[in-house]
């Protein structure tokens, strides 16, 4: 019972951060409620204890990605009257709109007679050892493919950030 309580904390909080990030003019603003919403999908990888998943989605896409993404708007310059905030009809409406759409949501599920069991995750779902077998197994061209395309992506940069002697 508790588990399911603080799965549902952290999925609102996900979806918290990701309206936020959808309704703010101000672009640093919403990325940092996108951070909001990857830090409560890694909780949700804690939960599942899926713990490479969860130190990875922290890492690099709360870390390495949001620091790329703020670089960004940071180099983008943007004037302050671009950065105005949306009136407050429109935030009640999206508002409104999710109530609406949470509703149907759980008119249907009462209805269909859903189970409310969730499927139990298997032993070692996200673990060092089960990823690391698929990637060399399952997925093992796939992930030499991949490996090459980053390599060459590095060389290039390598070469264009190169300068000229």
């Amino acid at each position: 019972m508790m588990e399911a309580v603080a799965f549902y904390i952290i999925a609102a909080i996900a979806v918290f951060g990701a309206l936020l990030m959808i309704t703010r003019r101000n672009p640093l603003a919403g990325a940092f409620s996108l951070v909001v919403s990857l830090i409560a999908l890694a909780g949700i990888y804690a939960m599942l204890r899926a713990e490479l998943i969860f130190i990875l989605q922290i890492l690099v896409y709360a870390g390495a990605i949001m620091v790329l993404v703020i670089f960004t708007i940071m180099l983008l310059n943007l004037r302050e009257e671009e950065l105005e905030e949306p009136p407050a009809g429109k935030i009640k409406t999206l508002i409104i709109l999710a109530a609406v759409a949470f509703g149907c949501y759980g008119i249907i599920k009462v209805l269909s007679g859903a189970p409310d069991e969730v499927p139990r995750v298997p032993e070692n779902f996200g673990s060092v050892e089960k990823v690391g077998e698929l990637m060399l197994t399952s997925y093992l061209y796939p992930f030499e493919i991949i490996s090459v395309v980053l390599l060459v992506a590095i060389v290039g940069v390598v070469l264009l950030a190169k300068k000229v002697i």
